[in-house]
């Protein structure tokens, strides 16, 4: 079971990754998505289908992460091939877990200041047998100022302490 688990935890890279989008505020002059308040639906098929939408407070770190190396927590992710520009993000790598467990990773999508959307697949091989899932993600953005009681990364949390409380 924990194998199911880990290749799970692979499909749902793109759920995770749409929660990390952010850029500096300098980058929504090219378009690329800025900090705030987004609302996240993200959709994995891996034997079964699942959906879950989740509001989230994000950062500039949270979105320079994103565009970078988008990796979940228990993740180690590369991308040899990654190109973000011009409203489009095209990655083509793996992610492997802490054991040792890799999938080959595809994902391709599409972004503004105030939305996005990625499609996921993933492939990889369990007791000799090949495995495969995709996922997508639909993210837009609710607005510049966050509730209080807003999902936060360390990050986002680290400045709203500077901040005094609730916003970004």
């Amino acid at each position: 079971m924990k194998s199911i688990r880990t290749a799970w935890g692979l499909a749902g890279l793109g759920a995770v990754a749409s929660l990390l989008l952010a850029a500096a505020p300098s980058l929504a002059a090219d378009g690329r998505p800025v900090p705030g308040y987004w609302e996240a639906t993200n959709k994995a098929t891996l034997l079964v289908s699942t959906s879950k939408t989740e509001r989230r407070c994000l950062v500039a770190a949270d979105i320079s992460k994103f565009l970078n190396n988008p990796s979940p927590k228990h993740y180690t992710c590369t991308y040899p091939q990654h190109h973000v520009g011009d409203g489009q993000i095209k990655l083509k790598g793996s992610c492997a877990t802490k054991e040792g467990q890799v999938a080959d990773v595809t994902a391709t999508g599409v972004y503004s200041p105030t939305s996005f959307h990625l499609d996921l697949a993933m492939s990889t091989r369990l007791s000799g047998l090949p495995l495969s899932a995709t996922g997508s993600t639909d993210a837009h953005r609710l607005g510049d100022t966050c509730p209080a009681d807003a999902i936060r990364s360390d990050e986002a949390k680290a400045e709203q302490d500077k901040s005094g409380g609730g916003g970004r």
